[in-house]
C-alpha cells in the first residue's frame, strides 16, 4: 500500500515538473518554422533558437516583429514573449526580418544567409513599393533578381516568356509606361544576359548594392511635430536622423548623423530601440572588429577565396568541355563532308560510266546508218548509171527519163551529203567517249585520294594539367581542407585590385546604359499615371540630384548642429 502511494507521487511529482509549453511559428522570407517555447522564455530565448536554426551569427541586424491591431512591434529580448501585446491563440506568429540596416551592404554583411535574407527583404520593399525605385532603375534590379535565381542565361532555355509568371517590377512601373509584358521581359533579358558568370550570392550583393543608394532604403518613417506644431516625418536609418516634409519622403530637409546626437527624448518606446539600436551599431562600425566579427569576415574570406578557385576550376572545365565538344562537332562536319564528297564522286562515277555506255552506244548505231546511207548512194548511182544506159526512143521518155536523172541525182546528192554529216558526227561522239573515259579516270582517282586521307586526332582531349601554383583541395570524410600559399594570396589581391578597376568601369558603363534605357522609354511613358514620388525624383533628377544617398545627407550636414536644430524648430 504504501509502495503504492509512494509511485503515485512519483509520478504526480515528475508531471509537475514537465515544464508547459506553447506554440510559436516563425516566418523568415522564404520559409515557416514552428517552435514549442516555455512558458517562461523571454525574447532573447525565442531569437536565439531562431538564430541558430537558420545559421545565422550577424544577429544584430535581425529582430522579431509581430503585429498590434494593424501596426507593428519588435519583439524585446530581456520581456517574457507572452508578456508582449501578442495574440493568445497557438500559433503565435512571429516574423524573422532586418530591423536595422547596414551603411554598406558589401562590407558589413559577411555571412551568405544574412545576404540572402536581406535580399529578399529589399527586394520585396521595391516591389511593395515601400521604397521607391525609379523605372530604369528597377528592369536593373530586376535582371539581378533574375540571376539569382535562374543562373546564367541560355538562350536555348531561357526562351520569350520565360519570366511571364514572375514579379520583377514594382505595379507603378508597369502601369507607367505603354508596354506589354513582352516589352519589359525583352529588356530585363538583354541585362541579364550581362550578367554571365555571377553566383547567385554575387548577383544578390550587385542588387543590394544599388538599392542600398535608393532614397528610402532603410528608412523608417515617423509622424512627429516640432514646437510649433509643424507636421513633419522623422526617419531613422544608419546614418543617423532626418526630417522630411511629410509630402517628400526622398529628401530630407535636415539630417542630424548619429556621432551628433548624445541623448533622444520621445515617449515611444519602439522609436527609442531603434535609434539607440541604430546609434550602436553606428558607432561599433567605426570601432576596431570584435574577435568574433573578426572571425567570421577571415572565414568569409576563406570561403570566397575557395569558391572563386572552384569557379575558376568549373569555368576551365567547362571551357575544356566547350572546345571538346567543338572539335567533335568539327570531326563530324569534316566526316559527314566527306561522306557527301565521296556520294557526290561515287555519283559522277556512275555517271561517268553510263555516259560513256551511251555514247559509245550510239556512236555504234552512227556509224552503221553511215555504212547503210553509203550503201544506199552507191546504189543510186549504179540505179542512174543504167538509167543513161538504156535507150529511150520516144520524146516524152526521154524528158521523162531525165527528169528521173535529175531526181535521182539529187537524191543522189542529199544522201551524200547526210552520209558525211552522220560522219561527222560519229567521229564527235568518239571525241565525247574519249572525254567521258577521261572524266570517269578523274572521279576514280579523286573517290581513292577521299578514302585514303590520314584520320584526324582522338575526340576526347586530355584535359590540360593544372598550373603548379593553384592551391590543392584534400576531400577527407565530411571535411574540405586546403591551403593558400603566398603566390595565391598575392594572385588574390591582385584580381581584387582589378576587380574595383573593372568596377569603376562597369558603374560608369551602367549609368549610360540606365540613361539609355530611361530616353528609350520616355516616349511610352504616360504622363498623367506619375505618383507624387514620381515627379520629385524628376525634378530631384533635373536639377542634377543624381548623387549618391551618403552624399546628400552629407551636404545637409555642413551646417552646425545647432543651426540645424533652429532650423527645424522653425519648420
Amino acid at each position: 500500500m504504501a509502495g503504492a502511494i509512494a509511485s503515485r507521487m512519483s509520478f504526480s511529482s515528475l508531471k509537475r515538473k514537465q515544464p508547459k509549453t506553447f506554440t510559436v511559428r516563425i516566418v523568415t522570407m522564404d520559409a515557416e518554422m514552428e517552435f514549442n517555447c516555455e512558458m517562461k522564455w523571454k525574447g532573447k530565448d525565442l531569437f536565439d533558437l531562431v538564430c541558430r536554426t537558420l545559421g545565422l551569427r550577424e544577429t544584430w541586424f535581425f529582430g522579431l516583429q509581430y503585429t498590434i491591431k494593424d501596426t507593428v512591434a519588435w519583439l524585446k529580448m530581456d520581456k517574457k514573449v507572452l508578456d508582449h501585446d501578442v495574440s493568445k491563440e497557438e500559433p503565435v506568429t512571429f516574423h524573422f526580418l532586418a530591423k536595422f540596416y547596414p551603411e554598406n551592404a558589401e562590407e558589413e554583411l559577411v555571412q551568405e544567409i544574412t545576404q540572402h535574407l536581406f535580399f529578399l527583404q529589399v527586394k520585396k520593399q521595391i516591389l511593395d513599393e515601400k521604397i521607391y525605385c525609379p523605372p530604369e532603375a528597377s528592369v536593373l534590379l530586376a535582371s539581378y533578381a533574375v540571376q539569382a535565381k535562374y543562373g546564367d542565361y541560355d538562350p536555348s532555355v531561357h526562351k520569350r516568356g520565360f519570366l511571364a509568371q514572375e514579379e520583377l517590377l514594382p505595379k507603378r512601373v508597369i502601369n507607367l509606361y505603354q508596354m506589354t509584358p513582352e516589352m519589359w521581359e525583352e529588356r530585363i533579358t538583354a541585362w541579364y544576359a550581362e550578367h554571365r558568370g555571377r553566383a547567385r550570392d554575387e548577383a544578390e550583393m550587385e542588387y543590394l548594392k544599388i538599392a542600398q543608394d535608393l532614397e528610402m532604403y532603410g528608412v523608417n518613417y515617423f509622424a512627429i511635430r516640432n514646437k510649433k506644431g509643424t507636421e513633419l516625418l522623422l526617419g531613422v536609418d544608419a546614418l543617423g536622423l532626418h526630417i522630411y516634409d511629410p509630402e517628400n519622403r526622398l529628401t530630407p530637409k535636415i539630417s542630424f548623423p548619429w556621432n551628433e546626437i548624445r541623448n533622444i527624448s520621445y515617449s515611444d518606446k519602439e522609436i527609442l530601440q531603434l535609434c539607440i539600436g541604430n546609434h550602436d551599431l553606428f558607432m561599433r562600425r567605426r570601432k576596431a572588429d570584435s574577435l568574433e566579427v573578426q572571425q567570421m569576415k577571415a572565414q568569409a574570406r576563406e570561403e570566397k577565396a575557395r569558391k572563386q578557385m572552384e569557379r575558376q576550376r568549373l569555368a576551365r572545365e567547362k571551357q575544356m568541355r566547350e572546345e571538346a565538344e567543338r572539335t567533335r562537332d568539327e570531326l563530324e562536319r569534316r566526316l559527314l563532308q566527306m561522306k557527301e564528297e565521296a556520294t557526290m564522286a561515287n555519283e559522277a562515277l556512275m555517271r561517268s560510266e553510263e555516259t560513256a555506255d551511251l555514247l559509245a552506244e550510239k556512236a555504234q548505231i552512227t556509224e552503221e546508218e553511215a555504212k547503210l546511207l553509203a550503201q544506199k548512194a552507191a546504189e543510186a548511182e549504179q540505179e542512174m548509171q543504167r538509167i543513161k544506159a538504156t535507150a529511150i526512143r520516144t520524146e516524152e521518155e526521154k524528158r521523162l527519163m531525165e527528169q528521173k536523172v535529175l531526181e535521182a541525182e539529187v537524191l543522189a546528192l542529199k544522201m551524200a551529203e547526210e552520209s558525211e554529216r552522220r560522219a561527222k558526227e560519229a567521229d564527235q561522239l568518239k571525241q565525247d567517249l574519249q572525254e567521258a573515259r577521261e572524266a570517269e579516270r578523274r572521279a576514280k582517282q579523286k573517290l581513292l585520294e577521299i578514302t585514303t586521307k590520314p584520320t584526324y586526332p582522338p575526340m576526347n582531349p586530355i584535359p590540360a594539367p593544372l598550373p603548379p601554383d593553384i592551391p590543392s583541395f584534400n576531400l577527407i570524410g565530411d571535411s574540405l581542407s586546403f591551403d593558400f600559399k603566398d603566390t595565391d594570396m598575392k594572385r588574390l589581391s591582385m584580381e581584387i585590385e582589378k576587380e574595383k578597376v573593372e568596377y569603376m568601369e562597369k558603374s560608369k558603363h551602367l549609368q549610360e546604359q540606365l540613361n539609355e534605357l530611361k530616353t528609350e522609354i520616355e516616349a511610352l511613358k504616360l504622363k498623367e499615371r506619375e505618383t507624387a514620388l514620381d515627379i520629385l525624383h524628376n525634378e530631384n533628377s533635373d536639377r542634377g540630384g543624381t548623387s549618391s544617398k551618403h552624399n546628400t545627407i552629407k551636404k545637409l550636414t555642413l551646417q552646425s548642429a545647432k543651426s540645424r536644430v533652429a532650423f527645424f524648430e522653425e519648420l
